[in-house]
């Protein structure tokens, strides 16, 4: 089984795929493949575009015993069986980004597409929303989101839960975006 885990940067995405790994999960990095696909470069966001669909080729060929998990912000884009996407309150996305080092506009880019659900919005396209769970790691630690996953595994991603809303954020910052 092929699970992407995905969501906007700054949302955990790296240090659960080090935990899970580190529990003995098969993890791939979707940036360490990118960067032999890179097709160009995107000046006004200051980042690399990658050729996703030879990408998804790379993945589509490799036939896993137990799960693979594709890890990058945009795994989701890829041939999965299930896209995990963790999401992360817009307030506590800001000040991770912060810590980060990134600058104001590219926060602000990363927060506004959490908050739009747009990871979310292209895997439910992708996949359908059967296949897509979502994972709130809002003041969590990263061995609580983990618990979470697996308690989804264990289940075989048959129980839906809530769908995270951010539309508060939205309403109180309307006139920023």
């Amino acid at each position: 089984m092929k699970i992407a885990l995905t969501g906007t940067p700054g949302t955990g995405k790296t240090s659960v795929a080090e935990l899970l790994r580190k529990k003995g999960y098969k993890v791939e990095r979707f940036d360490e493949i990118g960067k032999d696909y890179i097709i160009g470069y995107d000046k006004e966001r200051g980042c690399n575009i990658v050729d996703v669909e030879s990408i998804d080729n790379i993945f589509s060929k490799k036939k896993e015993k137990g799960i693979l998990f594709i890890e990058g912000h945009l795994s989701h884009l890829l041939s999965v069986d299930i896209a995990i996407i963790l999401r992360c309150n817009p307030y506590e996305l800001e000040k991770r980004l912060k810590k980060k080092g990134w600058n104001k506009r590219k926060i602000m880019e990363n927060v506004e597409a959490e908050a739009l659900d747009i990871i979310l919005c292209q895997a439910c396209n992708i996949h359908g929303e059967e296949s897509v769970f979502e994972i709130d790691t809002t003041g969590k630690k990263t061995e609580e989101v983990v618990m979470e996953l697996e308690k989804m595994i264990k289940k075989g991603f048959k129980e839906k839960q809530k769908r995270v809303d951010w539309s508060e954020w939205l309403m109180e910052n309307a006139g920023q975006i």
